[in-house]
């Protein structure tokens, strides 16, 4: 009988970090190494945010919490609901989990059946997947091309959907591409789920604030309230107020899901982070004079990215809507040979010459579901991504 639980034989070990951690390693041995892998702002937590996480401190909030997090940070996500989504849900409808990742996967555990089917828009979180096979769900991924904008056609979805199909995952903006959702583009998935009563939809809006130029950003249920009572909002605070290392994501959705949920993480974790949930709470009702900050930073860094990487031999990339990744295309690029005199046959073969000749490290877009692409995340000084940028102009006229 092997030791090891066969589910775990399902999954594979997460392609980000595998990247930053390859990046990492090589720095180690004194190579000269520019990451672009890791998605964290490069901006520090805003110093009413970690005020706050200090005077929780000092007044002592330091004990167990409840499971589904303290009641005032969960009255403030109903609050950000409403302010900025014209959401109404009440306290008892909301979640607190450490990160986003544990909001999902707990909605995955707390819902899935052997058997249930997940719809997934390819390119994915890289996590999405391998969530839903650990929770004993089939993951059914849907090809959103770069000609598509990488957005999941209604179309398309109408002929994934099957009786066995639970939820439908959407990311907007997303990682790794970066494209968001319209208004209209969102009605027009949404009437598709209208017609399906048994798909729950399951919305990953982490980078919500970090959208750039006219772009207005919707959630789903924004856009059709019919699909309230079987959704789950999912947002946190790790990208849009710098707070990676505080682990607290939060949700709202019927009060059936949030139960269910609540059983699973009191048997799990129980209480995220006394501390970072009250950093949380300052989070949504403080102060929010960073945002324009964060996001003309961002903007600038996208502009700049995206019009070197379009100077580059082979590569072709897009302009996204959000986030702070592109997703560029290395289409033209397979096929051809290093310096070296390796074919590059792959986009990881892409990524990994690049790595090795220019010390560039980004993630292969067959991580992603969709390939032959590349993520380059630009949360990082306008220096190092010139730089870095420059290094890929370098490798790319090299090849032949």
């Amino acid at each position: 009988m092997a030791f090891i639980a066969d589910a775990l034989s399902r999954v594979k070990p997460s392609a980000t970090i595998a990247a930053t951690q390859k990046a990492r390693d090589l720095k180690a041995q004194g190579r000269d190494i520019i990451s672009l892998s890791v998605g964290e702002p490069d901006f520090d937590t805003p110093d009413h945010i970690k005020q706050a996480g200090i005077a929780a401190i000092q007044r002592g909030e330091t004990k167990y919490t409840p499971v589904l997090g303290i009641q005032p940070l969960r009255e403030a996500i109903v609050r950000k609901f409403k302010r900025e989504n014209q959401l109404d849900y009440k306290w008892t409808q909301t979640i607190v989990g450490t990160g986003g990742k544990h909001i999902l996967f707990n909605a995955f555990m707390a819902t899935m059946n052997p058997g249930d089917e997940v719809i997934i828009p390819a390119p994915y979180w890289v996590s999405y997947p391998d969530m839903v096979l650990l929770c004993g769900g089939t993951p059914v991924f849907v090809s959103c091309s770069m000609e598509k904008n990488f957005k999941l056609q209604p179309e398309d979805l109408e002929r994934a959907i099957t009786p066995r199909t639970k939820w439908l995952v959407l990311n907007s903006p997303s990682n790794p591409s970066g494209a968001a959702y319209t208004r209209a583009e969102l009605k027009a998935v949404t009437d598709v789920l209208m017609r399906h009563p048994h798909v729950w939809v399951l919305t990953d809006d982490m980078y919500e604030h970090l959208c750039y130029g006219d772009f207005e950003y919707t959630t789903p249920v924004q856009v059709e309230p019919g699909l309230m009572d079987r959704t789950l909002t999912m947002n946190g605070v790790s990208k849009a107020y710098a707070m990676t290392g505080w682990r607290v994501g939060y949700a709202a959705g019927p009060d059936s899901l949030i139960k269910a949920m609540d059983v699973l993480q009191g048997q799990q974790t129980s209480g995220t982070c006394s501390i970072a949930q009250w950093a949380a709470l300052q989070a949504l009702d403080g102060p929010q004079d960073h945002l324009p900050v964060f996001k003309k930073a961002f903007q600038e860094r996208r502009d700049l990215v995206v019009s070197m990487l379009n100077q580059a031999r082979f590569i072709d990339c897009p302009l996204p809507e959000g986030a702070f990744y592109v997703y560029p295309s290395c289409a033209e690029a397979i096929g051809r040979k290093t310096r070296d005199g390796k074919v590059i046959a792959t986009d990881e073969d892409f990524i990994t010459e690049l790595l090795m000749q220019e010390g560039v490290a980004v993630v292969h877009g067959s991580a992603f579901g969709l390939g032959p692409n590349f993520r380059i995340s630009y949360a990082a000084s306008t220096e190092t991504l010139e730089e870095a940028c420059n290094k890929i102009q370098r490798f790319t006229a090299s090849l032949v």
